[in-house]
């Protein structure tokens, strides 16, 4: 039976979200972004007869940004999220991009697998933090109103990892969205972002530089939590956070990177 893959339309989504619903222990996120990504355009759905698997790719800029890919139960192990994948790639490389970027649980060994099959690697290893919304007083930051984006080149909004340019780094410096720790010397960073997604969820790209440095944006991000009304703070770093009042570790992620060049 040939795999068709072409865009999704919205009569797709009830059929989609049955085999969704159950993607993870907690169930799936698929419901809340089809909406979204439906309007962002680039929803992929594979059919053999029926749906059996989606993705959704973000283009921008020079890369690539592949989520939310989903196979059937019954239909895995057929290479549906390859080829899924490899349609992506083919859009891609048609806009002249180079380079492809995937998130991945560090626990998944299947999709791990079909990534390396497709040449990607492990670029990097990110965790992710949940802090809950809490009055605190005591913290020492400052708001930056620039920063050196060969160090920080990349950050967090609505869990892309998307690129900093000039006009992106100009709009959050002036929404006093790039904060910084102003205790010594290892001030660590922090890049805030509200979710696209998701109501009241405040996503933060925290580049910690010591455990003193990033208690204090943390401390702050608590704080802000309260002023703005925030459900959910979310934090995702490369380092490992102390321990903090409230702050949990979910998950860790493999950020997987490919050349289309």
């Amino acid at each position: 039976m040939n795999l068709k893959i072409r865009n999704a339309n919205n009569s797709d989504k009830t059929e989609i979200l049955k085999f969704c619903k159950d993607t993870f222990s907690w169930g799936d996120y698929v419901e809340h972004v089809w909406d979204y990504w439906l309007s962002e355009d680039h929803l992929f759905l594979a059919e053999k007869q029926s749906s059996v698997g989606i993705c959704h790719a973000f283009y921008s800029k020079d890369q690539i940004w592949i989520e939310g890919i989903r196979v059937k139960s019954n239909f895995r192990r057929q290479n549906i999220a390859t080829n899924l994948v490899k349609f992506a790639e083919t859009i891609g490389k048609q806009k002249d991009l180079s380079i492809s970027y995937m998130l991945i649980d560090t626990e998944n060994s299947t999709s791990l697998s079909m990534a390396n099959s497709l040449n990607y690697y492990i670029f990097q290893t990110w965790n992710f933090y949940s802090l809950d919304p809490k009055i605190n007083s005591n913290h020492n930051v400052t708001f930056e109103k620039s920063i050196d984006t060969q160090l920080y080149s990349h950050y967090v909004k609505s869990w892309r990892w998307l690129p900093i340019d000039d006009k992106t780094l100009k709009s959050l410096c002036d929404e006093n969205k790039i904060l910084q720790s102003s205790i010594d010397e290892n001030n660590s960073i922090a890049i805030l972002s509200d979710s696209e997604h998701f109501d009241n969820t405040l996503i933060v790209t925290l580049f910690s530089k010591s455990d003193d440095s990033a208690v204090e944006i943390l401390a702050f991000l608590q704080n802000l939590g309260i002023e703005k009304n925030y459900e959910r703070i979310q934090i995702l770093t490369k380092e490992k956070l102390p321990c903090f009042d409230t702050l949990e570790h979910k998950l860790s992620f493999h950020l997987m990177k490919k050349s289309l060049i």
